[in-house]
């Protein structure tokens, strides 16, 4: 079942079918341990008011209410080896090599919601910096009691050469205004999400292919539940929360975005994210 945040109010799309859930917050409906099933009870209570073809006639907002989106870093080997390239110079590409083999993993914070942005929303490139690129990555939606509920396509912008500079700078080269992406929807399932699901990017530069690559979710070396675990810790999420699990789609060192770029990411069961550069 697919979850929207539109402008005719929150839409769950099932079997084809586009239900308007009247009277309901997206805090509730992500915050619950049975989100599924309640989703389920609510289609049958609701008539249905179009299909794939009328959402697609809507606005389509950022799907968050009152989370926080966290990310976490060096899940995938090439990850680990991209950033170790970015911060040779500095002497910190040891850091990211220990991570990578550390019980903890690299966890941070990324953005509150309204430094969020969604499908078809421009994103930004800081303009402090001179190497950014996007990071597609599989989105957690966990509850307040930290279950997965669902999951999203992210796009952790990452400003390289300010990382590259220092790994302290970490957060100014993850953190500003319109710095990540999530959407179109939330998939809700019953069960975790299929760990050969597919996903990739392609960057588009005035209408030509400037990039695109692929993997699966399996390459990640982490699970998802040992991300969780620690995200939780120490931390209460009151609304639930929403972690992005670390990307393997990762461009070559001489890429970096430029203004008016388009970068669409795909995942599998999901759907397809598109943000322009800014």
């Amino acid at each position: 079942m697919h979850l929207y945040n539109t402008s005719a109010g929150i839409v769950a799309l099932h079997q084809g079918n586009a239900f308007v859930l009247m009277h309901s917050s997206w805090d509730a409906l992500i915050n619950r341990d049975d989100a599924y099933a309640h989703l389920q009870q609510l289609l049958a209570q609701t008539a249905v008011a179009g299909n794939e073809q009328w959402l697609q006639q809507q606005t389509i907002l950022p799907p968050i209410g009152s989370q926080e989106v966290w990310a976490a870093g060096v899940t995938y080997l090439r990850s680990k080896t991209a950033r170790m390239e970015e911060s040779k110079e500095s002497g910190g590409a040891t850091f990211y090599d220990k991570v990578y083999d550390a019980e903890r993993p690299e966890l941070f914070f990324k953005a509150t919601a309204s430094r969020v942005r969604g499908h078809l929303q421009p994103l930004r490139i800081r303009q402090d910096s001179s190497w950014n690129v996007p990071e597609p990555e599989l989105t957690l939606v966990i509850t307040s009691s930290s279950k997965i509920v669902g999951y999203t396509i992210g796009n952790d912008m990452s400003s390289r050469s300010i990382e590259g500079e220092n790994p302290l700078y970490l957060p100014q080269a993850k953190m500003y205004d319109g710095s990540a992406a999530i959407g179109p929807c939330i998939l809700v399932l019953p069960q975790p999400i299929a760990p050969h699901t597919g996903i990739a990017m392609r960057i588009e530069r005035m209408g030509a292919t400037v990039f695109e690559g692929a993997t699966s979710i399996d390459r990640m070396k982490r699970t998802h539940q040992e991300l969780v675990s620690f995200l939780y810790r120490e931390y209460s999420h009151p609304h639930g929360c929403y972690l992005m699990t670390g990307t393997c789609v990762v461009p070559d060192n001489d890429f970096t975005l430029q203004q008016a770029d388009v970068v669409h990411i795909h995942i599998d069961g999901i759907g397809t994210l598109t943000n322009s550069i800014a």
